[in-house]
């Protein structure tokens, strides 16, 4: 524990020595859950992320300079066995919780954004434990797979994205992008993403790890919607979420497409709904799932 505790502290810390002069400048969350889009409950069974954008000002693009906008990202995640999957689980259970640190930057017109998650798994998080009482109380069926979940274990992951954004008109902006991570899952990934609408174009977006849907986490205020739709594939090489001396065996190939809705209510008041398709993930894998995202921001 003292060495996590050391590298939580040295990734809170990262940045320049003039961090006092920043501010929060917004506030980014997306909550997804398999119930939400196909009313399953299997697979990647439901994720929480906030980021938290600190930095001098916005002024509707990433600065220039190294650590002059900064993410600090949490996420916690439930990746469960599938309930088709016979007296045997397809996958191992998983229960998740990260910390990480993310710089954002211009390079001209294209963005460039990178950082480092630490992340624990096990039932140290207490999430396996959060989803058994969760399920018990609102008398839901047991999650599958936590009493042959994977282990107490510490990953440090490294996660990098070029993208670029084109403004084809007022209401329409292509941002196509390529991904790298590596850590708890080796994945290279291109793909990209249309925004479509009155709002959207100059706000801060990151990207939710698990669907790849676009969250804004420093808006611009102005009302109105616009809708989100993107696509991606991806290569994957070693996965800890599917050791191989167990049996599991990751499919090399990924596929995701995506559709939201951003609705700005209020200069302070925003939602977004919106779903994701993910391919199989695993060998064995009886088909892909359908997962739905939903935020509401109330900023006082």
């Amino acid at each position: 524990m003292k060495k996590l505790s050391l590298l939580l502290v040295c990734l809170l810390c990262a940045g320049p020595a003039a961090a006092e002069d920043r501010d929060i400048l917004g506030v980014g969350r997306l909550f997804t859950n398999d119930y939400l889009g196909d009313r399953a409950d299997r697979w990647r069974s439901g994720s929480y992320q906030v980021s938290i954008m600190r930095g001098e000002k916005w002024a509707g693009s990433p600065p220039a300079g190294l650590g002059e906008l900064l993410e600090y990202r949490l996420r916690t995640e439930i990746i469960s066995s599938g309930p088709d999957s016979g007296a045997t689980f397809d996958r191992p259970y998983v229960g998740s919780f990260s910390l990480g640190v993310h710089n954002h930057m211009s390079l001209g017109p294209t963005q460039l954004s990178f950082g480092a998650d630490l992340m624990a798994i096990g039932p140290q998080t207490g999430v396996s434990d959060f989803q058994e009482q969760f399920h018990e109380r609102f008398s839901l069926p047991d999650p599958r797979g936590v009493s042959a979940q994977l282990g107490d274990a510490y990953h440090l992951s490294g996660l990098a994205e070029l993208s670029y954004s084109l403004r084809l008109s007022d209401l329409v902006t292509v941002r196509p992008y390529a991904e790298v991570q590596v850590g708890v899952e080796d994945i290279a990934r291109v793909g990209g993403d249309i925004i479509v609408g009155s709002i959207g174009h100059t706000d801060m977006f990151v990207r939710d790890l698990g669907t790849g849907q676009l969250i804004r986490a420093i808006e611009a205020g102005q009302p109105g919607a616009a809708v989100l739709m993107g696509a991606d594939w991806a290569y994957v090489g070693d996965s800890a979420y599917l050791p191989e001396n167990m049996g599991y065996f990751a499919e090399e190939n990924r596929f995701r497409g995506r559709i939201g809705l951003h609705w700005q209510i209020a200069p302070r008041v925003s939602f977004f709904y919106g779903l994701t398709y993910l391919s199989e993930e695993f060998v064995g894998q009886s088909e892909g799932q359908l997962l739905g995202g939903l935020k509401l921001n109330f900023n006082f």
